[in-house]
């Protein structure tokens, strides 16, 4: 049989069906990768909700923060509300809107971005329109969980259009030291009035991997265990101008 698959008559056929089980393979142990990365995710979540709450004002080492993401956190401080600034291409109830981020100055001279929440983007044009949502110059408490950012070179700051949280290009635009997270309030059942604090819906399932994983191993177990059976069967057809002289 081996003879007969790379046989002149066969090689190209064979070639193909390698190449298409390869394929299968590949696939397969890349959806492993991203079972395993999944799962990794789902214990880090899991993880970071069994923890109490971190008191933002008594960190020390900042950046220590980056492995803590989706964990919950408070801050007590001050808003700058003249550094706020809004991400833009989000919605609420299928309204379209802005995320306003404000710098919340603490007690150690640095500060954290806090993700507020939605603001409609009617009537919301400018830095200026924003002010609308100030809520005094009084220190506040706020609670929320951990974010990180995310660098995009679609971000243009110069036109006010953040479409993601760089959190280094807006701490560069800072007066202050930024934490390397931040904020995202926990969402406040029943307010509707902007604005109105959100946070995504984390799902902590393995998703279709798994299933795709037997499907692409499967694919090339068809395709390496079938193809000689195929092989021998064209071979027994009657009169078949494939069929090999005797050895």
């Amino acid at each position: 049989m081996i003879r007969l698959m790379f046989s002149r008559r066969w090689l190209l056929t064979t070639f193909l069906v390698v190449l298409g089980a390869a394929v299968c393979v590949r696939l397969g142990f890349w959806q492993l990768d991203r079972l395993q990365q999944r799962r990794t995710f789902n214990a880090h979540v899991l993880q970071m909700q069994s923890l109490p709450p971190l008191d933002l004002n008594s960190i020390t080492d900042p950046d220590a923060l980056t492995s803590m993401e989706y964990r919950a956190a408070t801050a007590h401080g001050q808003y700058d509300y003249s550094a706020q600034l809004v991400l833009r291409n989000q919605y609420y109830e299928g309204q379209y809107g802005y995320h306003l981020l404000t710098p919340l100055l603490l007690k150690s001279g640095q500060a954290v971005l806090v993700d507020r929440g939605w603001i409609p983007a009617e009537g919301n044009a400018s830095a200026l329109d924003w002010q609308q949502y100030n809520e005094g110059t009084q220190e506040v408490s706020v609670r929320g969980i951990l974010r990180l950012g995310q660098p995009s070179s679609r971000n243009a700051p110069e036109k006010g259009l953040w479409v993601t949280v760089d959190l280094e290009q807006i701490g560069a635009r800072m007066p202050y030291g930024l934490f390397p997270v931040y904020l995202q309030l926990d969402p406040q059942p029943g307010r509707t009035q902007p604005p109105v604090p959100y946070q995504p819906v984390i799902e902590l399932t393995e998703g279709p991997h798994l299933g795709y994983v037997i499907q692409w191993f499967t694919f090339a177990a068809i395709l390496l265990l079938g193809y000689p059976f195929y092989l021998r069967k064209q071979e027994q057809v009657p009169g078949s101008n494939h069929r090999q002289p005797p050895a």
